[in-house]
């Protein structure tokens, strides 16, 4: 039985201010076989690293990040102390030393994202394997695919496993990323007779971990990495 993958959500998101350098940094600390990020375009044309739509709710700043340049973006500060990264920035921490799951947050994400996957691919020693693009966003998932049929994708959902599925099938997607609400143990095994690797998030406490294992899911997404 292939063993159950460990990935930090957004880093070790309960550990260290989430999408930072240091929180991707604890995640390495804790052994983890990979981290998940999310990305935006900002107003200058860069992919940096941060969840939310806007900044009020992590940084000293307000208003949607999209609408700032990468210059602008750097002078403000998360929780008074940490940057917003750039995605190129997280990957040469990362470095190869675990798997890569890029969340295509924002809007016209995917074409700079595949641009830049393909140059750590051709110039920096990657190969396909370690890189996963996951969305909730169908149009940027078919993007990528369209862009680059050799990029692992994932299909995010909060909603319905088998919706989920039936779209994964248009993009040959390689895993489903269900909310660990959704799953059963039957579900899991359905998805993964489906040739799925079944990636769950956000699970947090151990009795949750604990139920997603024994359901016998690929990958758990933790902000609490080091617990998995």
């Amino acid at each position: 039985m292939q063993k159950r993958l460990k990935i930090g959500h957004r880093g070790a998101k309960n550990h260290v201010a989430e999408n930072t350098i240091e929180s991707i940094e604890k995640a390495l600390e804790f052994g983890v076989d990979g981290i998940e990020i999310d990305v935006h375009k900002c107003a200058s044309g860069e992919l940096v690293v941060f969840h939310d739509f806007t900044l009020d709710r992590m940084t000293n700043a307000s208003g949607e990040i999209g609408k700032y340049t990468l210059k602008e973006l750097k002078s403000f500060k998360i929780e008074n102390r940490f940057l917003i990264p750039t995605l190129q920035e997280v990957l040469d921490v990362i470095d190869k030393k675990c798997m890569l799951n890029i969340e295509l947050k924002g809007k016209d994400t995917a074409a700079e994202t595949c641009k830049i996957v393909s140059h750590y691919i051709e110039n920096k020693g990657w190969t396909n394997d370690p890189f996963l693009i996951s969305s909730f966003q169908e149009k940027q998932l078919e993007e990528v695919f369209k862009i680059n049929k050799n990029l692992r994708l994932g299909v995010l959902t909060k909603a319905n496993v088998a919706d989920a599925m039936e779209f994964a099938k248009t993009i040959n997607a390689y895993a489903l990323h269900p909310n660990y609400t959704l799953l059963s143990k039957d579900n899991v095994k359905l998805a993964q007779k489906e040739g799925y690797k079944v990636m769950t998030w956000t699970v947090n406490d151990d009795e949750s971990i604990k139920r997603m294992t024994s359901y016998g899911v690929d990958a758990i997404i933790s902000d609490n990495p080091d617990r998995l």
